[in-house]
C-alpha cells in the first residue's frame, strides 16, 4: 500500500504546502459496496419503514410528523421511475452510502493523511455495520451518514486552510441533511456552539459564518412551516420517542452499542481519531470532537436505544485515525496485516447481521441485534391476510367499512403490496398516517389490523372502547417462523361503533 509518492510526502501527505491527490483506488471501494447493496437489494421484501415511506411518497409535503420532506420525496421519484420495487427504492440510499465512502477517503486527504490514509478510510468506512445496514432500508440513514461525514469533510477543511468561504457550504449540508433527518440540524447547532464559545471563533468566525446559518435556516423553512401548521408534531414525536428509548437504563445500550458502528477491529481507528483531532492544534477541528462529545452525552441520556444516531460522525474520526495513526500501522508491516485480516472478519459476520445474506428462514437469531431483515419478512402473507377478512365480509357490510391499522408499516403494505387486489385504501392512527384522515367517517364497520401483544398489548380490549362488538377474524405469522413485529398480530372485525368513526379519530392518534 505504499508508493513513492507517500514517500516523498512525507507521513502527513503533504508537499509544498499542498496536500496529496486523493487516492482513485477510494472510488473501487464505494463501487464495490454501491454494487453489494444492488445485489441485495430485491432480497426479502420491504422494510416496515420502507412502506411507510412508499405511503408518504403518494402524500407529498413539505413536512412530516417524524421526518422532512426529501426522503419521502426520492421515494415519490422511484415510484415514477420504477413503481412498486425494492431495488429502484433502495439504489437512492445505495448511492448514499458509497458517497459516504467517498467522503470518508476525502477527509483523510483533508487532514494531510498520504494516499494510503485515504484507501484505509474507505476501507474503514465502507465496512461500517451502521452504513451498511442504513443503506440497504431506504428510511432517511443513510441520507443523515452523508450529510453529517461531508459536513466534518467541509469544517476539517476551514480548519486546514482557515478559507471561512467554505460556511455557506456547510450551511448548505446542514439543511439538506435537515431536511433528510432532523438529526443533521442537531449536529450544526452543536458544532456551531463549539465554534462560538471555544477558540475557533477567533479564526473563524465572520459574516461568512453568518451566511451559512442563515443558508440552513432558509432551507429548513418548509419543514418548519409544516411542523408550525400541524401544532409542532415533532416536539411530541421526540418526546414519544425519548419515553421510549432514553432514560438511565439504555445508556449502556447507547454506550455498548457505539462500539458497533464501525466494525470491531476499526474502533481502533476512530478512537485514535478523537486523539489525533483534539491534539491537532487547530481548534476547528478540536470543535468536532466537541461537538462528538456534547452529542454523545446528549443521546445516551435521551435517546440511549437508537445507537445510530451518531454513526455518520463516525466517518470523520476513521479518516482522522487513518492518518493519525499512519505512522505506527506501517511501521511493521504486521500492524496492517492483522487490521485488514480483523476488519474483514468482523465484517463478514457483521455483514451477515445487519444485511439479507442469509436464507430468509435463518434470520431468526439476528432478530435481536439487528430488525432489518426480520421487518422485512411477511408483509405479503399479512396483506394476503386482510384481503380474506375484507373479502369474506358481506358485500353490503362492505360498502360501509374500511381498512384500518394500529401501525403505519401494515397501512403502508396494504396500500402498496396490495394496491389494484381490490382492498381500499387502509387509514392508521400512528404519526403522519393520523393527519391524513379518518377514511369514511360514517363507516359502520372497520376491519382493524394490530401487530403481536409485545407491540400491541391489549388490542381488543382497546378497540371495545369504541365498538360494541369486536370478533378476531384472523392472526398473522409469516411463512419463516420470524417473530418480528406482526407475528401473533390480529385481524379484527368491529361492529356497532359507540360513536360515529369520524368522532372517535381524534382520541386514535399515536406518535411512537
Amino acid at each position: 500500500m505504499t508508493d513513492t509518492t507517500d514517500v516523498e510526502r512525507g507521513a502527513d501527505g503533504e508537499a509544498g504546502g499542498r496536500i496529496a491527490p486523493l487516492d482513485r483506488r477510494v472510488f473501487a471501494v464505494a463501487g464495490v459496496v454501491l454494487a453489494v447493496l444492488m445485489v441485495l437489494s430485491s432480497r426479502y421484501g420491504f422494510h416496515i419503514d420502507e412502506l411507510y415511506f412508499l405511503d408518504c411518497a403518494r402524500h407529498l409535503q413539505a413536512g412530516y410528523v417524524d421526518q422532512p420532506a426529501l426522503a419521502p420525496l426520492l421515494a415519490r421519484v422511484s415510484l415514477s421511475l420504477f413503481g412498486v420495487s425494492e431495488a429502484g427504492l433502495r439504489l437512492w440510499p445505495a448511492l448514499a452510502a458509497a458517497g459516504t465512502v467517498v467522503v470518508g477517503g476525502m477527509t483523510a486527504r483533508e487532514l494531510g493523511g498520504a494516499r494510503r490514509t485515504h484507501l484505509l478510510a474507505a476501507i474503514a468506512t465502507a465496512t461500517m455495520p451502521v452504513l451498511l445496514g442504513g443503506a440497504h432500508v431506504a428510511n432517511t440513514t443513510s441520507y443523515e451518514m452523508l450529510a453529517w461525514a461531508a459536513i466534518a469533510l467541509v469544517v476539517v477543511r476551514i480548519g486546514r486552510t482557515g478559507d471561512t468561504r467554505w460556511w455557506p457550504a456547510v450551511g448548505a449540508l446542514v439543511g439538506v441533511g435537515a431536511e433528510f433527518n432532523h438529526l443533521a440540524a442537531i449536529f450544526g447547532v452543536v458544532l456551531l456552539a463549539a465554534t462560538l464559545l471555544g477558540p475557533a471563533r477567533r479564526t473563524t468566525a465572520d459574516r461568512r459564518l453568518l451566511a451559512g446559518v442563515a443558508t440552513a435556516v432558509l432551507l429548513v423553512l418548509p419543514d418548519l412551516w409544516w411542523q408550525a401548521r400541524h401544532g409542532w408534531a415533532m416536539v411530541a414525536m421526540t418526546r414519544a420517542l425519548n419515553g421510549e428509548n432514553g432514560g438511565p437504563g439504555n445508556i449502556p445500550t447507547w454506550i455498548v452499542g457505539q462500539l458497533g458502528m464501525s466494525c470491531l477491529a476499526m474502533t481502533l481507528l476512530w478512537v485514535a481519531g478523537l486523539r489525533f483531532l483534539w491534539r491537532s492544534g487547530r481548534p476547528l477541528w478540536r470543535c468536532l470532537v466537541t461537538a462528538y462529545a456534547v452529542l454523545f452525552v446528549l443521546f445516551a441520556v435521551t435517546t440511549g436505544a437508537q445507537v445510530y444516531y451518531l454513526g455518520g460522525l463516525y466517518v470523520g474520526l476513521l479518516a482522522a485515525g487513518a492518518v493519525g495513526l499512519d505512522g505506527w500501522l506501517h511501521s511493521r508491516p504486521n500492524r496492517l496485516r492483522g487490521l485488514m485480516v480483523a476488519t474483514a472478519a468482523s465484517a463478514a459476520l457483521l455483514a451477515v447481521i445487519v444485511l439479507p445474506v442469509l436464507p430468509a428462514s435463518d434470520v431468526a437469531w439476528t432478530y435481536g441485534i439487528s430488525t432489518n431483515s426480520g421487518e422485512s419478512l411477511g408483509w405479503p402473507q399479512l396483506v394476503g391476510t386482510v384481503r380474506q377478512v375484507w373479502t369474506g365480509l358481506p358485500a353490503g357490510q362492505r360498502a360501509n367499512a374500511l381498512i384500518f391499522t394500529a401501525d403505519y408499516g401494515e397501512a403502508g403494505a396494504i396500500n402498496e403490496l396490495g394496491r389494484g387486489t381490490g382492498l381500499p385504501t387502509a387509514v392508521s392512527a400512528q404519526n403522519t398516517d393520523w393527519w391524513w384522515g379518518p377514511g369514511d367517517p360514517d363507516a359502520t364497520t372497520v376491519v382493524a389490523v394490530a401487530p403481536g401483544t409485545d407491540h400491541a398489548a391489549e388490542y381488543g380490549a382497546y378497540l371495545r372502547r369504541y365498538f360494541g362488538h369486536v370478533r378476531v377474524a384472523a392472526t398473522l405469522s409469516n411463512p419463516d417462523g420470524v417473530h418480528n413485529v406482526e407475528w401473533g398480530g390480529h385481524v379484527y372485525v368491529c361492529t356497532g361503533p359507540r360513536r360515529p368513526w369520524g368522532e372517535t379519530w381524534p382520541e386514535l392518534r399515536t406518535y411512537s
